[in-house]
């Protein structure tokens, strides 16, 4: 149970490390032009969109592996 439940401790903190290694190498410099003041707006607006997708993801992803470890433990 333990070597599971720290396993789970080591992939959520890989998820987060690794969302943030994202966001701040490959979303940080993206920026949109073409529609004058308006651009720095529309550029935070896809960022936060992508960010929160990021982070609906890493919670799926997360509770698929909770979901996992619980269901192997009731079985064993």
């Amino acid at each position: 149970m333990k070597s599971d439940l720290y396993g789970f401790l080591f992939a959520m903190w890989i998820l987060i490390l690794l969302g943030g290694g994202i966001l701040v190498t490959i979303l940080g410099p993206i920026s949109i032009s073409g529609f004058g003041q308006l651009d720095l707006f529309i550029s935070s607006i896809i960022k936060a969109i992508i960010a929160l997708v990021l982070v609906v993801v890493w919670i799926l992803i997360l509770a698929k592996l909770k979901n996992w470890i619980f269901r192997k433990e009731i079985k064993s």
